[in-house]
């Protein structure tokens, strides 16, 4: 057993914890509500009743959480598909699951689905401690596998906060204790491009006791794409492009859990998600030849290759693409039928936001969420056909 008990701070509750917590939800007169919306077939305390005979974290993420992000996807979005599960070798052990990251809750939640009905144990998820903004969320969250990823403080305090999430991210894998769900950078994507923060890549070295290469070895590495038809939180992602163009975005009061619910009510059509293959020896040894920072230049483009490989990309992708270039170049991929429901739609999202914006220059941003994928996809196809791409390619 390990001792992880100077990790308290930000690891997820034990079981013992997280009973003690979900029977104080259970307590919370909002979890009717929760449970009629979630399950309104059954009796307004029957979620109450569920949390009660919670005895571990399992039983929480298998006779909860499994069956709402269900019922997510059975009422919110068209079809649901994943590829590459193969890819994750249970002979290996544990790995770091690093994720493009487009919506809150969703991204992780859809994987711990996907683990589960494939007999993979759950990860652990790292979230920004922003998001705990009451008791009620706190106990949820980190009753779900939470790791706390502490967010606006000092440089010293980021620094020291970054060398304690990655020796505890470290010591789950290599002791065979959990696997870990990471974003591939800060936030959510907000303008449709999936790229790997280098500073995420330099902390997760930091706990690392040898050389570059075994370092990145020992965490096993897999790069996770999800790809939605409509974006979680498109109009609000574009809003908050637009304002920062202009001044420092800064966010309201209450503005990160509407994120959250908005995500999980807005209808997303189609959803896939695409496990890619682990990070190789031979990649991260080629890595270890390059000088300082390339070096995890190289990592982050490895990620990011799998990653935008990994797109599927959907009719919206494709019509965005078209309105935004005035171009007819992706027109045999869907019909005018699809072109006047997909502007209905964005139309009916810009409505939605404060008249006060400038409407052209927030629809040229929502029309880049959706087709940025697209020329991703075109940059890589473009510079795969180059001699040394697997090094050189970047952005």
């Amino acid at each position: 057993m390990i001792d992880l008990s100077e990790f308290e701070s930000i690891s997820p509750y034990t079981d013992e914890e997280a009973v003690k917590a979900l029977n104080i939800v259970a307590e919370n007169p909002v979890l009717e509500e929760v449970s009629q919306y979630f399950f309104p077939e059954e009796s307004p305390d029957y979620l109450k009743n569920i949390l009660k005979q919670v005895k571990s974290i399992d039983d929480f993420q298998i006779m909860v959480m499994s069956r709402v992000i269900e019922w997510v996807i059975e009422h919110t979005a068209h079809n649901f598909s994943y590829d590459g599960i193969a890819n994750i070798d249970k002979s290996r052990g544990k790995f770091l699951a690093l994720s493009n990251h487009r919506d809150i809750i969703l991204d992780p939640a859809i994987t711990q689905l996907v683990l589960y009905k494939n007999g993979i144990p759950l990860t652990e998820i790292a979230v920004g401690d922003n998001l705990i903004t009451n008791k009620f969320i706190e106990y949820l969250i980190r009753s779900n596998r939470m790791i706390k990823v502490v967010r606006g403080i000092s440089a010293r305090e980021l620094y020291l906060s970054s060398q304690l999430l990655s020796k505890y991210i470290r010591l789950n894998i290599t002791e065979q204790k959990s696997s870990i769900w990471l974003a591939q950078r800060q936030g959510r994507t907000k303008d449709g491009e999936d790229i790997t923060e280098q500073g995420l890549l330099k902390m997760l070295d930091m706990s690392g006791s040898a050389d570059f290469r075994k370092n990145f070895e020992e965490l096993n590495i897999i790069p996770l794409s999800i790809s939605y038809e409509y974006e979680p939180c498109d109009v609000l992602k574009a809003r908050e492009l637009l304002i920062s163009r202009t001044q420092k975005y800064v966010k309201a009061p209450g503005e990160d859990l509407n994120s959250i619910l908005t995500g999980i009510k807005q209808q997303k059509g189609n959803i896939h998600l695409n496990i890619g293959l682990p990070l190789s020896s031979e990649e991260i040894e080629k890595a270890s030849l390059c000088d300082k920072n390339d070096r995890y230049q190289w990592i982050r483009h490895a990620v990011d290759l799998r990653v935008i490989n990994g797109y599927k990309l959907w009719k919206t992708n494709y019509m965005a693409y078209d309105i935004a270039f005035k171009t007819s170049k992706y027109s045999d991929r869907y019909s005018p039928e699809d072109v006047s429901r997909f502007t209905d739609y964005m139309e009916h999202q810009l409505d939605t936001v404060e008249p006060g914006l400038n409407r052209d220059d927030l629809r040229e941003i929502f029309l880049k969420i959706y087709s940025n994928p697209v020329l991703s996809k075109e940059l890589l196809a473009e510079k795969a056909e180059l001699p040394g791409w697997k090094l050189q390619w970047g952005r």
